[in-house]
């Protein structure tokens, strides 16, 4: 893609659309290009027909060889769009301004009765994480009153953690979380396999 195509696209294309526009798009454009920045778990669970699976570390790390083998309208897709989010900045920094997030992302898409492809059930990573960070905080809590004060600090620094995550809307829990063996697939790609499957028509 040129500077000037690049520069053109990203006049033309938001930065978030809907689930219903999504439908429209994958009815009305050959060119679109939907890429699934989640874990091997959740993308084996469930993902949008024709998707591709580029999970989020990988595309950060590797964003300007991501950037080069997309087209003129892709469109980012996680659970919620928070994940999808941060590839879309990963992406505009090298570079490619013409990529959409998803909002709500797959559950939204999937209420909106668009196709998908269904596996073995699993918990979103968001799921994960809240379930991680409400652990430890009752978990602290519980020790401070019968064991020591001191165990208060965690329920602390869970809290101050969340708050510096949705200030920055990143998440470093979420990022430990999805290298965990649940959340990896045996069909897990590796960047030389995502890059090579960005040019095989899905």
């Amino acid at each position: 893609m040129t500077s000037s195509q690049s520069t053109t696209a990203a006049h033309s294309t938001p930065q978030s659309i809907d689930a219903s526009t999504l439908k429209a798009w994958g009815d009305n454009h050959d060119d679109l290009m939907v890429i699934d920045v989640r874990s091997g778990a959740e993308f084996d669970a469930t993902h949008i027909t024709g998707s591709y699976h580029v999970p989020l570390p990988l595309l950060s790390e590797h964003a300007e060889q991501f950037a080069a083998k997309m087209g003129t309208r892709v469109v980012l897709v996680c659970q919620s769009g928070n994940r999808a989010e941060q590839a879309r900045k990963h992406l505009d920094s090298v570079g490619l301004a013409n990529a959409s997030v998803l909002t709500g992302g797959v559950p939204a898409y999937v209420a909106a009765g668009g196709r998908v492809v269904k596996g073995k059930s699993t918990w979103a990573l968001e799921r994960q994480v809240r379930m991680t960070a409400g652990s430890l905080v009752f978990a602290s809590v519980l020790a401070g009153v019968f064991l020591s004060p001191l165990f208060l600090v965690v329920a602390g620094v869970v809290g101050a953690g969340l708050t510096f995550s949705a200030a920055t809307n990143s998440c470093a829990m979420g990022a430990m979380l999805s290298v965990m063996p649940w959340n990896r697939s045996a069909n897990e790609p590796t960047a030389r396999q995502a890059l090579e499957n960005l040019g095989i028509r899905q």
